[in-house]
């Protein structure tokens, strides 16, 4: 799939309608995500927090929930994530992790008034399946 301007920006505007949703009480930090199947198909989430911050989800992982509870496995092609921040925030490990299981995709992350950065998965992390298994 071609990846091109309009694409990216309805892609931003549905993750920012997600984050509207977000369930944020503890810190307040609201997070929308959107990740998009080779089919560019996209599929939002939003972060949920807990009391208990370990078991908090990411915006980036409740969609990649999204997609895998409706499409199965498939590869990803696009991520965009959002928050109201002047610089745009980057995937946590663990998002990174979760993201690089399926697919190289493309990661645009957009901060306050539009400014925005964007990476290959490769440069967000690097080597994803070598980890302890020692395989590539």
């Amino acid at each position: 799939m071609e990846l091109n301007d309009d694409h990216w920006t309805a892609w931003t505007e549905l993750a920012w309608r997600a984050r509207k949703r977000a369930y944020a009480p503890y810190s307040g930090f609201a997070v929308g995500a959107v990740v998009v199947s080779a089919e560019g198909m996209p599929f939002a989430g939003c972060n949920v927090e807990n009391l208990s911050f370990g078991l908090t989800m990411c915006a980036e992982r409740v969609a990649v929930g999204n997609l895998v509870a409706s499409l199965g496995r498939v590869e990803l092609v696009a991520v965009v994530v959002v928050a109201d921040t002047e610089a745009p925030v980057s995937p946590c490990g663990a998002c990174r992790q979760v993201l690089a299981e399926f697919g190289r995709p493309m990661i645009r992350l957009v901060g306050r008034g539009g400014r925005w950065e964007q990476f290959s998965m490769e440069q967000l992390l690097p080597r994803p399946s070598t980890g302890i298994l020692g395989r590539e």
